[in-house]
C-alpha cells in the first residue's frame, strides 16, 4: 500500500538504513538498489524527511519492490514523480504482471497500466470498457 502522503516511510531515518536494516540487504546492495531506483548517493545517507517528494516516491516504490507483493494498493502514485519517474513506475507495474487496485488523475499513467477500469458514479460500481467513461464523468461533473 502507498498513500498520496508516503506514509509507509519514515521521516527520521535514512533510506540508506532503511533499506539496509528493513530488508536485511547490507549496505552495498543498499546503496545499489537505491541509487538503481533515483535516490543519488549524496541523498541516501540524509534524513528521509529531506528528499524531494520524488524522491521520497522513488523510495517508497523501492521499498513496495522489494516486498515483492502481488497486490498494489496505490493512491496517487504519480504525485511528485517527474516523466523519468512515471516512465519507470508504469515499467515497474507492468514488468511485475501484480495485480494493482489505483486511484490517480494521471490519464496517461492510467491509459498506459490499466486493464480493467471502473467508475465510481452516486455510489454504484460500474466496471467501464475503458477509461475514457470516468474521464468524460469528471469532464462533466468536475469532481
Amino acid at each position: 500500500y502507498s498513500d498520496q502522503a508516503l506514509s509507509g516511510i519514515g521521516g527520521d531515518d535514512t533510506p540508506l538504513a532503511m533499506v539496509s536494516r528493513r530488508f536485511e540487504v547490507g549496505e552495498q546492495r543498499a546503496r545499489s538498489l537505491l541509487a538503481g531506483a533515483g535516490v543519488a548517493i549524496e541523498m541516501q545517507e540524509k534524513k528521509i524527511a529531506a528528499l524531494s517528494g520524488g524522491q521520497r516516491s522513488r523510495l517508497m516504490m523501492l521499498v513496495l519492490r522489494l516486498i515483492n507483493p502481488n497486490f498494489y494498493l496505490l493512491d496517487e502514485p504519480t504525485n511528485h514523480l517527474d516523466i523519468d519517474g512515471q516512465e519507470a513506475l508504469e515499467e515497474e507495474l507492468l514488468k511485475h504482471q501484480a495485480s494493482c487496485l489505483l486511484a490517480s488523475h494521471d490519464r496517461s499513467f492510467i491509459r498506459a497500466v490499466g486493464n480493467r477500469f471502473w467508475l465510481i458514479e452516486k455510489r454504484r460500481l460500474t466496471e467501464v470498457d475503458s477509461p475514457e467513461a470516468f474521464f468524460r464523468s469528471v469532464a462533466e461533473t468536475g469532481c
